[in-house]
């Protein structure tokens, strides 16, 4: 009775549709009505019939053979779905990745019978073919998808129900589709768990052929589905993750971007050598547990060389603390870079923006090339054009002998880092877009154009993206580094502020163990210089502190004590504070500084952790120096 009902309501829409181009809410599925509407946009009539574009012997055997891996590692899957869904009335069918179906197999009866709308190989099922079904919206929504009777879109269909899904390799890219189609009257729920528990099958030998010769990490919530194809699957060349299944992707949250960028301590606590750990488990940064088994590569592939290490004594170098929304964000980032697409920053002072750049610079493509790093604003003005472009031999008095290379030469292969972009004076913003345009540097006195090949980061602290006279960046040049924008967030919005201090801590190398009290006040001090000044303070405690030491209140800079050594916990920013607030208790540290070292803006620099034109130009500002 249920499915006479939803027949009819299914009738009425499909009516409705024709007549006026929409359908109420909730009788048609939302993927269903989005295809609906791509058909209508083709010009497709619900009453009318496919277009018969049946191929030869010949084109099909041809389209069998370049898919000939796809369809030799899909037989045992279809051969199980046809045993799940039995014999009668079923057909199990497998298209490529554009929706020609390549191989189907079944109850002979029905395959007669779906013959009549040109459901068999060599037939093309994609939407633009065949209207709404199951193999050829899955592919557009790019996700599993049943479509029923008359949720079809050409009439001769209601005669099916579908379901679809796609079969994706370990990088996320779609190969191709497995469907399960039988009589309209025969809708089970489950349909859509059992061909996607045979497209795991499918993806799972895909997967162990394509990473033999690497390190797999298996992942499952259940110990006993270990080994078993709805297992997360993770392969590493080194620590680095190039390669995941869709289990995994989706259990631990990821996107494809993720691929050729994340290392394992990017995903999971502690190192892959030695996961997993006694319990047999790892613990991924979302806080999820998985049960775990290492398989180590059947033969070795090549390892990346491992750097050297520093000197004995010498504190660790600190490795990024990115949460997930920055390493998703670098992620992407890396992948845009890898393309062509130009990488502008924003975010305040010392909030890591040279970090995220020289990351970006380590996991992508040009990690074996320079990364030049151009500070716009400490550069002279009467020297910053001669510093990016260089020079030729007696191109002008005091001219070098030989010439200089130019900066920008200097990124040729790499990865270029033009820091705080909006300090470049305007007369050389025109040169540089030029450069950008043509990809092509004109030293100063050279007779022709040297070419140059370099990914493009930039980062700012202060908002570009305006007009008027008093514009930083060009509009024109605007444009063409903020291709994609990062923004990264500042130091105070982290809700793990405190188990960042504690990692930054324990990278100083050996020493004392920071008092409760101490963290708290860290952790709860607004930071006004971001990372930058949290590192710095650090590396002053560590120092003062000593090996053997004790960290206590009165090392503390001024701005994290109160008068006579009696510290207090600093007031977070109120909820909601606007710029003002944040550029007020810059201003403040920045007094403070300057009033604990007698004036001078290097040592107040130093001790904020920011550069000194920083501190320079906010001091002026305020009348604290006098203007050079």
């Amino acid at each position: 009775m249920a499915t006479q009902s939803r027949q009819h309501a299914l009738t009425q829409a499909r009516l409705l549709f024709n007549q006026q181009g929409a359908v109420p809410g909730g009788i048609v599925a939302e993927p269903i009505l989005r295809s609906w509407r791509r058909c209508a946009d083709l010009g497709f009539d619900m009453r009318g019939v496919r277009r018969a574009e049946l191929m030869t012997q010949g084109e099909l055997r041809e389209a069998q053979q370049r898919n000939e891996a796809l369809r030799r590692l899909s037989e045992p899957a279809m051969s199980y779905l046809r045993r799940e869904a039995g014999g009668s009335g079923n057909l199990v069918i497998l298209s490529d990745a554009q929706g020609l179906v390549l191989d189907s197999g079944g109850d002979t009866g029905f395959a007669s019978r779906a013959s009549r709308v040109a459901l068999m190989p060599g037939a093309p099922w994609d939407e633009a073919a065949a209207g709404t079904n199951a193999i050829g919206t899955a592919l557009v929504e790019g996700r599993p998808i049943a479509v029923h009777g008359a949720e079809h879109y050409f009439e001769p269909n209601r005669i099916l129900t579908c379901a679809a899904v796609p079969i994706t390799d370990s990088e996320g890219r779609t190969l191709g589709v497995l469907d399960l189609s039988s009589q309209a009257r025969d809708i089970r729920p489950d349909v859509l768990e059992r061909v996607r528990a045979a497209v795991d099958l499918i993806e799972h030998r895909l997967f162990e052929q394509t990473y033999e010769h690497h390190a797999v990490l298996r992942l499952h919530t259940d110990h006993s589905g270990l080994g078993a194809p709805g297992e997360g699957l993770l392969a590493f060349q080194g620590d680095l993750l190039i390669g995941a299944n869709r289990r995994a992707l989706q259990a631990l949250g990821m996107a494809a971007t993720a691929l050729g960028v994340y290392r394992y301590a990017d995903v999971f606590d502690g190192d892959l050598d030695r996961c997993p750990d006694a319990a047999g488990r790892v613990h991924a940064r979302t806080g999820a547990s998985y049960h775990a088994r290492l398989r180590l590569p059947r033969t070795r592939a090549p390892q990346p060389v491992a750097p050297a290490l520093p000197p004995a004594g010498s504190p660790r170098p600190v490795a990024p603390s990115f949460d997930a929304a920055t390493l998703g964000a670098l992620a992407r980032a890396v992948h845009l870079a890898d393309a062509g697409v130009s990488i502008l920053l924003q975010g305040e002072t010392g909030v890591g923006k040279e970090v995220f750049a020289r990351q970006l610079h380590a996991r992508s493509k040009r990690a074996s090339g320079p990364f030049v790093a151009v500070n716009c604003a400490a550069l002279p003005e009467s020297l910053i054009e001669s510093e990016l472009f260089g020079y030729e031999d007696g191109a002008f008095t005091g001219a070098r002998r030989q010439g200089s290379k130019g900066l920008l030469r200097q990124a040729h292969g790499g990865v270029l880092f033009l820091d705080e972009i909006g300090d470049m004076p305007l007369m050389l913003q025109s040169r540089l877009l030029r450069v950008l345009q043509t990809r092509e540097v004109s030293p100063l006195g050279a007779a022709r154009p040297v070419a140059v090949d370099f990914a493009l980061v930039c980062a700012t602290h202060r908002p570009l993206a305006h007009a008027g006279p008093d514009a930083p960046v060009r509009p024109d040049l605007y444009f063409r580094i903020a291709e994609y924008t990062v923004t990264l967030e500042p130091l105070r919005t982290r809700a793990d502020r405190l188990e960042l201090l504690r990692a930054l801590w324990t990278a100083q190398g050996p020493g004392p163990v920071l008092p409760p009290q101490i963290e708290a006040r860290l952790a709860a001090y607004p930071w006004p210089g971001n990372y930058r000044q949290l590192a710095a303070v650090l590396r002053t405690l560590h120092v003062l502190a000593g090996p053997s030491g004790v960290v206590d209140a009165d090392m503390l800079p001024a701005e994290l004590a109160l008068p006579g050594g009696q510290g207090r916990v600093a007031d977070a920013p109120p909820s909601g504070g606007g710029t003002a607030d944040l550029q007020s208790m810059a201003d403040a540290a920045i007094r403070d500084a300057l009033a604990a070292h007698g004036g001078n803006v290097s040592r107040a620099a130093r001790m904020l952790g920011v550069h000194r034109s920083t501190v320079y130009r906010r001091a002026a500002a305020m009348g604290l120096v006098r203007q050079r």
